[in-house]
């Protein structure tokens, strides 16, 4: 289990890499809810490559030793860490690899590229997963979207900046992909505010979080989710410790909730996040009916790599206006 202290450290090495993210009241998403106090959001979508993932990227970039950087980098990706890893990789000099499925969003693909990373795409994530653990025994160094405590380390200071720059919160909302966020997040949360509720968010068709709790460790889950961005395969025994020991409960949501999510966030916060941030307004009202009306709720609204034809295309799949 990593420390707020490792949280704390990896603050400092992130200093000039990275953006302290806005953390603002959202008055329009207090209306939505129906909320007796304000709603805060954390905008980590407006961090650099658009995702919190360029926190965890470069930190482990930058621990790197003189060899492990001349060996070339490999991360696999849903998205987000294949773009943080491109650019944040190009911007210290480090040659990187990034596999994706071919189901992850083609900007992510075209970001990746244009920031000099080869992109290699498999047929499916658990198929992209392999990739990368056969380039790893290749030669290439690693950079695990969520199974490393460095990178799990640098997501916490969200969580730190969002402890240190928002008002009073009884109930923090973190979207889940493979956990390194909300591990992160949970242990600044819970050492820097110890009365606050940390909940994880989850689409049923990427539910690895959940299927671990239930199962009593982390086990294989077949993915059908279209937000590619949270469809881990299977969280870790690390961010599943960090969980299961510092998280309230992971909520599950379809993914016409998490697009519908999407469209309310643009409308009612004047954000454009993905589907993996829309995810937290369904999940949100669900911890209202729980706690009570009165609860001040923080969502940290983890990315905008989404594009406007991918949501449009989302909605008319699922109906929606």
């Amino acid at each position: 289990m990593i420390t707020v202290a490792d949280v704390e450290a990896a603050a400092e090495r992130l200093t000039g890499h990275v953006v302290r993210t806005p953390t603002l009241p959202s008055p329009g998403l207090t209306a939505l809810l129906g909320t007796a106090a304000d709603v805060t959001v954390k905008l980590e979508l407006l961090q650099r490559t658009g995702s919190f993932k360029a926190r965890g990227a470069v930190a482990k970039l930058l621990a790197l030793d003189e060899a492990e950087r001349a060996a070339g980098v490999v991360a696999v990706s849903g998205g987000n860490h294949g773009i943080g890893l491109a650019v944040m990789a190009g911007a210290l000099g480090v040659r990187a690899t990034v596999v994706m499925p071919r189901t992850a969003p083609a900007r992510a693909v075209e970001t990746a590229k244009a920031a000099g990373a080869e992109v290699l795409l498999a047929d499916t994530m658990p198929g992209a997963f392999a990739l990368m653990e056969e380039l790893r025994a290749g030669g290439l160094t690693l950079v695990h979207p969520f199974d490393d405590p460095v990178v799990v380390a640098a997501q916490g200071t969200v969580g730190l900046e969002l402890a240190e720059d928002a008002g009073e919160l009884t109930d923090v909302l973190v979207s889940i992909g493979g956990g390194g966020l909300i591990a992160g997040v949970a242990t600044a949360l819970r050492a820097r505010r110890p009365g606050v509720r940390v909940w994880g968010v989850e689409t049923e068709g990427a539910h690895a979080m959940a299927a671990a709790l239930a199962a009593g460790g982390p086990v294989p889950v077949e993915l059908s989710s279209v937000v590619t961005t949270l469809s881990a395969p299977a969280v870790s025994p690390l961010t599943y410790a960090h969980v299961s020991a510092l998280v309230e409960d992971v909520l599950t949501v379809t993914d016409a909730e998490a697009v519908q999510g999407t469209l309310d966030l643009a409308e009612h916060a004047k954000v454009w996040a993905e589907p993996a941030a829309g995810c937290l307004l369904p999940a949100a009202r669900r911890v209202l009916d729980r706690v009570g009306p009165d609860a001040r709720l923080g969502l940290v609204v983890c990315g905008g790599n989404a594009t406007t034809a991918d949501v449009a295309a989302w909605a008319d799949r699922f109906g929606l206006r």
